[in-house]
């Protein structure tokens, strides 16, 4: 007979999560390993609520595993490390992201491209090693193999800090990885939410020029007066989009709706990049001559390995990077959840684990 998830393991924890696709959390007991000699174990005090955390407790992406703790923007502090681990030590600020575990072998794996190994084990609702579902931050405890652990810097704020550990890095590595990263060049964002807003931070800390690219006018003020964007693009507007066209070295689509390319498309150079960053729950359609006429691409990319996760964050501390935060209660989840599904969140939600998080 399968145990439940209070006895699948020796460490007591306690969280809140979805039983089902309706997406309502509720208060969850359930258990942590033990810390292996090669784990850090950590007390969480904020966990941000991405918006993937949101797809996945409604299941709108089909491979949802119930009981689900979400939560993979996890910051805490170390309170046992095991005996062979090295880069830890009690009371450090640490943080996991969407990873916990990877087959450490293949040539992703080796390359340190741990977030697009065959066998990577991400945070929550998926199947450990042993056999038993991982749980995600929203709960008191965190217990993982250091490798998928990082260094929080002293200087960022832990609240602000952890949605860097998703949306900080999805943004961050796509403008390296893709040469967007130049002084000079121009490059668009695509959405002012959760990724978008700190994907302009980011751009801006490179020297790049950007351009924010919105459905909604009421976000102009916002890109350009507080996060320091050079212009803004309405994207229904199509004097406004004819005026831009062929105008930017690379876009950073951070939508995860479905909405039309074509448009994008135009605004890119020849050589342009649109980087593909939301993940919309049914296809979008793609036209091709515009690729053609321009030698121009259309790529994708998820999170980063996590050597350049910690070099995101170290960046971010030496450029003063956050995330724009909403800190809220945990009885508030769900009510941040409905909020959040209506972008009516300016531009995470954070939890305060911490202090609010109090076991039934």
């Amino acid at each position: 007979m399968a145990k439940s998830p209070q006895e699948e393991h020796p460490v007591k924890a306690f969280g809140w999560a979805a039983r089902d696709k309706s997406g309502h959390l509720s208060p969850f007991h359930f258990s942590r390993r033990a810390t292996g000699e090669e784990d850090v174990q950590f007390k969480v005090l904020y966990c941000g609520i991405c918006h993937s955390d949101l797809h996945h407790i409604k299941n709108e992406w089909g491979f949802a595993m119930y009981p689900m703790v979400p939560g993979h923007e996890i910051v805490g502090e170390v309170t046992e490390i095991g005996s062979k681990v090295r880069k830890f030590k009690v009371g450090d600020k640490v943080g996991v992201g969407c990873i916990v575990n990877s087959c450490r072998s293949c040539d992703n794996c080796d390359n340190d491209l741990e977030n697009y190994c065959p066998k990577l084990i991400p945070t929550y609702s998926s199947i450990n090693q042993d056999g038993t579902l991982t749980q995600g931050g929203y709960s008191d405890i965190m217990v993982s193999n250091e490798h998928f652990v990082v260094h929080i810097p002293d200087s960022l704020p832990l609240d602000a800090a952890a949605p860097l550990l998703c949306a900080g890095i999805t943004t961050y590595s796509p403008l390296k990885y893709f040469g967007l990263d130049k002084p000079g060049m121009h490059i668009g964002v695509v959405g002012l939410g959760g990724l978008g807003h700190v994907a302009v931070k980011f751009a801006k800390a490179f020297g790049v020029k950007v351009t924010v690219i919105s459905t909604s006018l009421g976000k102009k003020d916002e890109a350009l007066g507080h996060l320091g964007a050079d212009s803004f693009l309405i994207s229904k507007d199509e004097e406004q989009m004819q005026g831009a066209m062929g105008t930017m070295d690379g876009i950073l689509d951070t939508v995860s709706a479905f909405h039309p390319l074509l448009p994008l498309i135009g605004l890119l150079k020849s050589h342009g990049k649109l980087i593909m960053l939301g993940a919309p729950d049914r296809p979008l359609e793609l036209p091709v001559f515009p690729l053609l006429s321009g030698r121009k691409i259309i790529a994708g990319s998820g999170i980063g390995g996590l050597k350049e996760t910690q070099e995101m964050l170290d960046f971010a501390a030496k450029h003063n990077i956050t995330a724009d935060i909403e800190v809220i209660p945990v009885d508030y989840l769900n009510t941040a959840i409905a909020r959040l599904e209506k972008a009516d969140v300016k531009y995470r939600f954070v939890i305060d684990i911490g202090n609010t998080l109090k076991r039934t």
